[in-house]
This record gives C-alpha cells, structure tokens and sequence, in this order.
C-alpha cells in the first residue's frame, strides 16, 4: 500500500499474522531496502510469534535517493506512515525498528508515535572511523526498552550495553548482518515474544 507524507509517498508491505498481538514496523538503512537479509529474516521470525509485520520504504528511497537529508523532515514523514498504520490496526502494542539509519528513525521518533519498544538492527554508533561522532543519544532518548542487535566487526562502532534495554553483538557479522540473518530474526523474535506475552 503507498501512504502519502509531507515528504511524498512512502510503500507498505504488509505480512499479516493470523492472531495479531502486536504491530512490528520495520525500516531500511539510507541505501538499502526493505528486502535486506536481516529484515527479512526479521519479518519471518515475528510472523512466528504473532507480530503482524509492516515493512516501510520511506519516501527519500521511494524517489531513487540514496541519503535520508535532514533528520527532521524524515522524522516527519515517518510520523504521517505511522499515524496511517495505527489507524488501520488500532488496540494492537506497536513496536518499531529498522536497520541502520532506519534504526536511528525508529528511536528518534519511539515516544512521538506511540511505540511500545524499539529493535534497532545494526545501529550506526558513529560514522567509520569517528567514534567521536557517536549517537549513543539517540538510543538514550528512545524513552522506551530498545533492543539492539549488531555485528561484533561493524565498521560504524558497538552501542554500549548501558545504552539499550538490551544488547546482542553477533560475532563475526558486519554491518549487513548477513552472514546469518536467520540468527538476526530469532534474537528479536525471543525478544518479541518476552515484551508482549501472547
């Protein structure tokens, strides 16, 4: 489905479970999409415990670009798809995520939308070689628990533990987290399943 925004369209793909109890709204990074491994994997495993999963192509990639622009405009565009997907699947604990830069837009806008939690896939500390530059903020600010999952040789840096409600680092995995996304899908789906108990 396509939902319009201040920032133009943005696309939906939806899996629904057959008893919904919850809503996982989940995003890409800046060049990626929503059929990246790890999302997909993501979207396989949360079927599995009752998670309805709605896969989001923000407007900027929807038009070809390749950079997200300015944080708040994105934000904003975010916002209007969430407000859309609450009203069509009103009552159900929203959780939302995403992958890399999609996982900085799922914390940065947790408290706005109503989010129950947030999984943050491969969550971009810092650009590569600028740990000076972190955004460990944005994980603080969520105002919700925050699960983050990440590669242990992730050239964008590790959050620290202290920075998330909780934090799994996969050895041997990048910042694709492609090695074994299976792995991926199944430490948010305990993780799923443990926040909303069926």
């Amino acid at each position: 489905m396509e939902v319009m925004t201040p920032r133009g369209p943005a696309r939906v793909d939806v899996d629904e479970a057959k008893r919904p109890r919850m809503l996982l709204v989940l995003t890409h990074g800046s060049a990626g999409t929503v059929d990246a491994p790890d999302l997909l994997a993501v979207r396989d495993a949360a079927l599995g415990v009752g998670a309805s999963v709605a896969r989001v192509t923000q407007p900027f990639r929807l038009a070809g670009g390749r950079a997200p622009g300015p944080a708040a405009r994105q934000d904003e565009a975010w916002g209007a798809v969430l407000g859309e997907l609450r009203a069509r699947w009103p009552g159900l604990p929203l959780v939302q995520g995403g992958r890399s830069n999609g996982a900085r837009v799922a914390c940065r806008t947790a408290r706005d939308v109503g989010a129950t939690a947030v999984v943050a896939l491969a969550f971009p500390l810092h650009p590569p070689g600028r740990p000076e530059r972190s955004r460990a903020d944005e994980l603080r600010g969520a105002g919700v628990d925050v699960l983050v999952v990440n590669g242990d040789r992730d050239p964008f840096g590790v959050p620290d533990a202290a920075d998330a409600a909780r934090l799994v680092v996969l050895p041997g995995e990048g910042h694709e987290l492609k090695k074994d996304p299976a792995r991926v899908g199944e430490v948010v789906a305990r993780w799923l399943g443990a926040l909303v108990p069926a």
